[in-house]
């Protein structure tokens, strides 16, 4: 069996502990590349813990890019997949895959993520330094996303998915694994924190699927440009709209009370990403703020979306960075306190329909 880190060092040139700074400094500058909000986010992590999420979210982003890539048939999309699991399974070579992988990529794909493939052996390499359970929770979280991944683009449509119970599961391959492998994460590093570990394993997927929720709605409209709808098409019909007429949709009734009623739904998974903050002990401030920016921009988001129903991009309702750094800056006020925290979500979330839940 080949070592995936040996081969990344070799082929780089570099000795063992320059190759393991090298690695690390790539996938800092490859964080920045391909997410500023988690470039952002992750370094407020214990410092033992930000590099390992880092690389989590890399691999992701890897697995986002077979997903995106419209070039890409179900087929090929399914071995790529395979291919993936098997590198992270220590089965396969790093190299391998990246050869595999960048021929396939279109000029679809960004710059950022195409450099993110070029050095996936370095990010792999990162990987292995890690200890075995968080391999493990990594591995797992990775694989199953992309067995996810690979069920839905089989029956991915532009006519949506048929009901909330799908796209429940959709939400939950794409976002409650990670919710679920972030939990994990924090238990191993703390064990006042894994004192809850049952109840923080439940809500993080609820978690994850008030984050997903919220993206898909933010993106529905280039989702749509790739041929692809992720609202479920039961939502709608209770309300006397038709996905497929999604099309310049936007300042129909129907279709604007079925996006209210996710809406809801939306809010009432993420009033469960506060609860699992807040059962993250108070001590642990740079947890509790990784968790808190995540939701509050959220809240903001679907904030703007409400005002605006008939927005047509998702540059319409993104946030201002004024208002992110609103958003740190009172986090980090707030975080230490139960109560204020409370309240910061209340006021982030104030105007939005009542939350519920399935």
């Amino acid at each position: 069996m080949s070592d995936p880190s040996a081969a990344a060092t070799q082929e780089s040139g570099a000795h063992p502990a320059d190759g393991a700074a090298s690695d690390d400094a790539v996938c800092a500058q490859l964080l920045e590349g391909v997410s500023r909000t988690f470039a952002l986010t992750i370094p407020q992590l214990p410092a033992v813990l930000a590099p390992v999420v880092a690389n989590a979210y890399l691999l992701c982003r890897i697995q986002d890019t077979i997903e995106d890539e419209p070039t890409l048939d179900v087929a090929s999309k399914r071995l790529l997949c395979a291919h993936f699991a098997a590198v992270l399974g220590g089965q396969s070579d790093p190299i391998s895959l990246r050869d595999a992988l960048l021929p396939r990529l279109s000029d679809r794909t960004s710059p950022a993520e195409r450099k993110l493939a070029q050095e996936l052996p370095r990010v792999i390499g990162q990987l292995r330094r890690f200890s075995p359970l968080q391999q493990q929770a990594i591995t797992l979280c990775v694989t199953r996303m992309g067995e996810g991944m690979a069920e839905f683009q089989q029956h991915a449509s532009a006519s949506g998915l048929d009901d909330q119970a799908a796209m429940d599961r959709y939400c939950y391959f794409v976002a409650g694994v990670v919710g679920e492998m972030l939990t994990a994460l924090f238990c191993d590093y703390s064990a006042g924190i894994a004192r809850n570990k049952e109840l923080l394993m439940r809500l993080s997927v609820s978690f994850g699927q008030g984050l997903q929720m919220t993206n898909i709605l933010k993106d529905l409209w280039e989702d749509l440009g790739r041929g692809a709808c992720w609202l479920p098409r039961t939502v709608f019909t209770g309300h006397g709209f038709d996905l497929d007429q999604l099309r310049g949709a936007q300042h129909d009734p129907a279709f604007q009370r079925g996006l209210l009623q996710l809406l809801a739904l939306a809010h009432g998974h993420l009033s469960n990403a506060l609860r699992y903050t807040l059962l993250i002990p108070a001590r642990e401030t740079g947890i509790r703020n990784f968790c808190l920016w995540a939701i509050l921009m959220a809240l903001l988001t679907l904030r703007r979306i409400q005002a605006r129903p008939q927005f047509e991009s998702a540059a319409e309702v993104k946030i201002s960075r004024s208002a992110v750094r609103a958003v740190i800056a009172s986090s980090r006020l707030s975080a230490r306190f139960d109560a204020l925290t409370e309240l910061l979500f209340q006021y982030a979330s104030r105007g939005l329909p009542a939350p519920r839940l399935t």
